[in-house]
């Protein structure tokens, strides 16, 4: 894990040039502690700070130059051993026994198509001396990050916004629609936009090309809906836990110390489990946020039946006090880039720090099976939908009937997830999050752009697409990268294992989401025979809930209430102000809202 910075730009004098990256360098150090530096060729200026995880010598430092290429990389290929054989097939030698180099060869021997041969996660630049072209990429799900501008002749690009905001011609535009998007929604960017208008993210499975003074990009990768497995139930379980196996295996190549966040829920137990099976002799460091009282979710019994499942497991437990959350949030609101959607993300904070106060460099996350597996409740407003729309409807009432039961729904809960139904199934992705914006009219006017594509598939399908590449799992993403980073650590996430999602989206909508309304069930099944008990026998799913919106906003962090809200001009004043009020006054059904609210007030004022 690394930060990369550069630009193109003719304007800049060599002595300017050199001025203005050592300043990006500098802003995103904690990226990449261990080592920094840079090159220079005419008006382009590629320059990286390095994390060593893989080869921690000398010679894999970046900028890396090979056969004509150069090459700065943030991430991992997790097969490149496999690549590096391959290649070497194909004539290649290698002076080095890290990933950098095999993305340089692989490129050389593929061309722009050398990513569709990796797994793993990255963001680089590679600098082709023969076509004189800058060739840019991020993975297929944006696990690192790619944020670039476009200025008349100059380009420049970087892993934060904070480090494009050290650039001298960095245009600092707030881009008040997005603002909403975050506010409503809790997305971090939606497709190319970011926070700030003239800042573009380059979106996941895309390349970028800068030539000769334009910008192309293209999608070099896609989910393909057409795949239908044609395998029995019992053969679909034994994939799915091989290939996950598998990625777990690939996703533990390290020269460095590994660890686990390890919250208690299915995921996370997961990896853990998958690990401790393949190396039941190798200990590994766990790490677990809780808080304890009344109302709050404390999730160490799970974790505590991991534990005893695999003793090779070393669990390390913290549970942050008020002066800790004050302390931690001036630094988390700066790391995180854009406003904090949610007390969780500071959360997260303490279990980087936790990790990294116990000499682990890379962590390993339970992200993204939820948005291909169905693992959140409203996927089934688009099955039970779907079905009530091909009249299939002693289905569809069987599988509320059974979700009702699962969930202890009340009468009045049960009858409004039947109406959501309804809804979805006469509505597209792109209505129906315009529906939900809508609620919040009086606050922040009209909708702004919410262009969602329809895809020749199920609704659920393309419900889960849209989690992956658009909404709930982009802003998990870009909070999971700022976190790890602020501490110096690589952060993780097997699920996001291309092959697994490949296979996921070729099965069956039951095989994800049982006819009795399990969801991940082919995750449950597949790992039955790893998985402790009580986990794999869990019905609820928690998340990563804290007590921030309520205790934290109204003890350590009340200073954010306290505040003019003068920035929120471009919202109803009046709307914005009511809402605060209520809050002030003990109504905290809209604590979400306000939180948001406040942080994003703190942001425009202090960080914007």
């Amino acid at each position: 894990m690394c930060g990369i910075a550069g630009f193109i730009d003719s304007r800049l004098r060599k002595e300017e040039a050199v001025e203005q990256i050592q300043k990006m360098l500098k802003a995103q150090h904690h990226r990449g502690p261990d080592h920094a530096a840079f090159w220079q060729k005419e008006s382009l200026t590629l320059g990286h700070n390095r994390l060593s995880i893989i080869d921690l010598s000398d010679a894999s430092i970046q900028p890396f130059h090979f056969h004509g290429v150069t090459l700065i990389f943030n991430g991992e290929i997790y097969n490149y051993i496999e690549l590096r054989a391959e290649l070497q097939r194909a004539g290649f030698s290698f002076s080095t026994q890290g990933d950098t180099e095999v993305i340089c060869a692989a490129y050389l021997h593929w061309g722009e198509k050398c990513v569709t041969h990796f797994i793993g996660m990255w963001a680089f630049a590679l600098w082709d001396d023969k076509t004189e072209k800058l060739f840019c990429s991020r993975d297929r799900f944006g696990i690192k990050p790619f944020l670039y501008f476009n200025q008349g002749d100059s380009f420049y690009f970087a892993s934060a916004l904070n480090t494009l905001k050290v650039a001298g011609c960095f245009n600092n535009t707030v881009n008040y629609e997005q603002i909403k998007r975050c506010l409503v929604f809790g997305w971090a960017d939606f497709k190319e936009e970011t926070v700030y208008q003239n800042v573009k993210t380059l979106p996941p499975a895309h390349n970028l090309v800068y030539q000769a003074g334009k910008v192309k990009t293209e999608r070099y990768w896609d989910v393909n809906f057409n795949a239908a497995s044609l395998m029995t139930w019992e053969q679909k379980k034994a994939a799915f836990h091989d290939l996950f196996i598998d990625a777990v295996k690939l996703h533990f190549r390290s020269d460095v110390p590994n660890g686990i966040c390890l919250s208690g829920g299915l995921d996370s137990t997961a990896i853990a489990s998958a690990f401790s099976t393949l190396y039941p002799d190798t200990p590994l460091k766990t790490f677990t946020i809780f808080f304890e009282g009344k109302g709050k979710v404390d999730e160490r019994p799970y974790v505590y039946e991991t534990i005893k499942k695999y003793p090779n497991l070393q669990p390390y437990y913290y549970s942050p006090n008020h002066n800790e959350v004050a302390d931690i949030f001036e630094s988390a609101a700066w790391h995180s880039d854009i406003p904090m959607l949610g007390s969780s993300h500071i959360a997260g904070f303490f279990v980087m720090r936790l990790a990294k106060q116990n000499g682990v460099t890379v962590v390993n996350d339970g992200q993204g099976s939820d948005e291909y597996l169905g693992g959140y409740l409203h996927s089934l407003y688009r099955i039970i939908g779907s079905d009530l729309k091909q009249l299939k409807l002693a289905k569809a009432y069987n599988l509320l009937n059974k979700l009702s039961e699962r969930e202890q729904f009340s009468s009045a809960k049960k009858l409004d997830f039947l109406l959501k139904s309804i809804v979805a199934s006469g509505s597209s992705e792109q209505s129906i999050y315009e529906m939900e914006y809508r609620k919040w009219n009086s606050l922040c006017g009209k909708v702004p752009s919410i262009n969602m594509e329809t895809h020749e598939t199920s609704s659920f399908n393309n419900f889960l697409y849209h989690l992956l590449f658009h909404t709930t799992l982009q802003p998990i993403l870009h909070f999971e990268d700022r976190k790890s980073m602020a501490y110096s650590i690589e952060s993780r996430v097997p699920f996001l294992d291309h092959r697994l999602v490949e296979f996921a989206f070729s099965l069956n909508t039951q095989d994800r989401i049982s006819n009795n309304a399990e969801t991940k069930f082919i995750l449950r099944e597949g790992l039955k025979s790893i998985l402790p008990k009580a986990v794999y026998e869990r019905k609820d799913k928690k998340g990563f809930v804290t007590p921030g919106e309520v205790e934290w906003l109204n003890g350590p962090l009340k200073f954010l209430l306290e505040d003019d809200f003068s920035s929120l001009g471009f919202l109803n004043k009046a709307a914005a102000n009511k809402l605060i009020q209520q809050y002030k006054k003990g109504d905290y059904s809209k604590a979400s809202m306000v939180w948001k609210l406040a942080a994003t007030n703190y942001w425009l004022k202090k960080l914007a």
